[in-house]
Parts: C-alpha cells; structure tokens; sequence
C-alpha cells in the first residue's frame, strides 16, 4: 500500500510440547548458533496466517513476497485455517530442521497459541515476529529470538469506526454488531472501542451482538437472523473486521435494504470498492502488505546482524502500528495497495512505531 502521512489454545498436544520445549526454561535460547550472523542467501522466510480467502490475510502474504523478492530470497506461504492445532503443528515442522537463519513472521490464532509458538521458537533459534495475538503478560524482551510483536491499538479503531457510524445514522438509531474471534485481543479491544463510542454516542442503541468469527460467510447468516429479529430498528452494522462487513453488505442485499449504514476494519479492497460506490460507510487499514513485509524485515535485519535484537528499545519490542481511518473522503489514497521497499530497510523497519504496548 502507498506509504501514509501521519496525520493521515491452542495448545501443542501435550507430547508435542514436551518434544518442542524440553530442557527450555522461559526467556533463555539454547540455540546454537551465533545470533546476527547469518548470510543473507542462507536465511529462510516463512510467513503463516490464518487462511488467503480471507483478503487482509492474503495481502499480508503478498506483502511478505514483495519483501522476499527485494532481498534475493522467496518467502514460504503457510496457512492454517483457523485450526489452532494444525498452526503448531506446521510450527513445529519448521522447527525441527535447522532454525540458525530462520525468520518467521506469524498470526498466531488466539492470545493462547502464542506462548508455545514463542517458547518452541526461542528454543530452537528461530527469528520470530509475532502480530495482533498475545498474552497481556508475554513479553518479547524476555527473549532472545523473540524480535518484536506487532499490534494496533483495537480500542481505538473500534471507537473510530463506532463513531463514524454513530455520524452516518445521524447520531441516533439501533446498531447491530459483529464480533470476531473472541479469543483474541483485536476482538476484545475492537468491542471496547465500539462500548467507548457508544459512551460518547448515548442516541445510539447497541440492538443485538454476536460472534461471526471473523468470517464473510458467518456474518452473512447472523446478520440475516438479527435482520429478521431486529427488522426496521435496524439503522446500523458494526463489525469485527471488514469480511464481516462485506458478508452483512450481502445479507442486506439480499433482504432489500439499503437504508443501512455498515463499517468494518483492515480495508480489503472490496471493502474499499464499497466506500468508493457508498455502501460502505468506513474502514481502518492496518496495511497488511506491509505487516506481511516488516514482519519479515525486522527478522531479516536481526538474522544478518543489522539489528542487535538486546540492544533494542523495550518500545521496538513491544508496540502498537500507525493505522488509517478511511471514509469516501480519502479512500482514493488506499485503492491501490502496494508496498515500498524503503519501509523494509533496516534503519526505517521501526518508522511506523505509534507507541509501545501498555
């Protein structure tokens, strides 16, 4: 995506916990190894998400290809479908082969997964940057491969997207929203922000909410029923995430309505096709082509020893990623995602720093 102003659990089975971990005592790397002394053609990029239907995770992917290729290397695409189980699994696979210039870049499922996602990866020696999910008491400086863990305020986008709602519907109506995965602080954050909007908007009336789990297809079938549940009261859709936006988009379609204003989160180009053709009221962009890119910048540099991962301020460790809201006053400046290379340089990968984790 063109680079922005700044104005503008799962679990390891038991078994496989004991095999990924033994002998690993929390904060502490056995690896061998010197760390930051990797050849750039010997380090290996790896990038996991959830699934590519779904368009932000997708674009996280294609952004880590466009990293990969400005460094010579190619980026290997993993996708777990949701299925906590079959993420550590994939993880573990990686794990068990040589890890000394290994960098990953992972959405870890749930707050839950990433502790042994963490603990396997400090282990072995893996270069790891972690984004959205976390345990509010895991902390990457107690590390050592453990480079970063990215996220974005969900409070605050939740309560921007809220607030443009509240605004689209006249500052008075009912609102339905849709929750995402629940074992997840961008849901749990996102809700808060929608709670602190409807503070500051006491006309609007929150109707009905429901997990949709992130997913197109889930908010289709809860919007229909809270659609014929709610009816008319019905003046606006808050959700999650854009997928979910875009699967209420559809169920409003399909029952003739288009007297309802929806908003959603990551700004996935149908999602920003929407604002531009004024179905959609708003959106926030986390940029996912570039999370998919720093990710596996900020391993990179650490590998090949251009950043010293303990001489990093607990700030880089640890921090909260500059996010845009989006209306059809500026959705022209994100229709066309793409990333820019000097993001990606060493001395620049902590540039969209907003503040650090709290």
């Amino acid at each position: 995506m063109t680079r922005m102003s700044r104005p503008v659990a799962a679990l390891f089975s038991l078994s496989v916990a004991a095999m990924a971990l033994a002998g690993c005592s929390e904060g502490s790397s056995t690896a061998s190894g010197e760390s930051g002394a990797c050849d750039a053609s010997d380090v290996k990029l790896v990038g996991q998400v959830r699934n590519e239907s779904n368009p932000y995770e997708a674009s996280w992917l294609d952004g880590g290809d466009a990293f990969a290729q400005s460094v010579g290397l190619k980026q290997e695409r993993l996708t777990y479908d949701g299925d906590s189980t079959k993420q550590q699994e994939q993880i573990r696979q990686l794990l068990a082969g040589d890890t000394d210039c290994l960098v990953m870049n992972v959405l870890p499922n749930g707050d839950a997964d990433t502790t042994p996602i963490v603990k396997g990866a400090d282990q072995a020696g893996a270069y790891l940057v972690t984004q959205w999910n976390k345990p509010a008491d895991l902390d990457p400086a107690d590390y050592d491969r453990w480079v970063s863990h990215i996220t974005y305020n969900g409070v605050e986008s939740g309560q921007q997207i809220g607030d443009a709602l509240a605004e689209a519907i006249g500052g008075e109506g009912g609102i339905i929203a849709l929750q995402g995965v629940l074992d997840t602080a961008a849901a749990k954050d996102r809700f808060a922000g929608l709670e602190a909007s409807l503070a500051k908007n006491p006309g609007v009336t929150l109707l009905d909410d429901q997990t949709a789990n992130f997913s197109r297809a889930e908010a289709l079938d809860v919007t229909k029923t809270l659609l014929t549940k709610h009816g008319d009261k019905v003046k606006g859709i808050w959700a999650a995430n854009d997928d979910m936006a875009l699967g209420a988009l559809e169920a409003l379609k399909q029952a003739g309505r288009s007297d309802v204003a929806v908003v959603g989160i990551d700004a996935v180009p149908d999602a920003l096709t929407a604002i531009q053709d004024g179905s959609m009221t708003a959106t926030v962009s986390s940029d996912g082509p570039w999370q998919g890119g720093i990710g596996l910048a900020i391993g990179f540099c650490a590998a090949t020893g251009e950043l010293d991962v303990k001489d990093l301020p607990a700030d880089n460790r640890a921090f909260f990623a500059e996010q845009f809201l989006i209306t059809d006053a500026n959705v022209g400046d994100f229709a066309t995602p793409k990333t820019d290379e000097s993001d990606f340089e060493c001395d620049n990968v902590f540039d969209r720093v907003a503040g650090p984790l709290s």
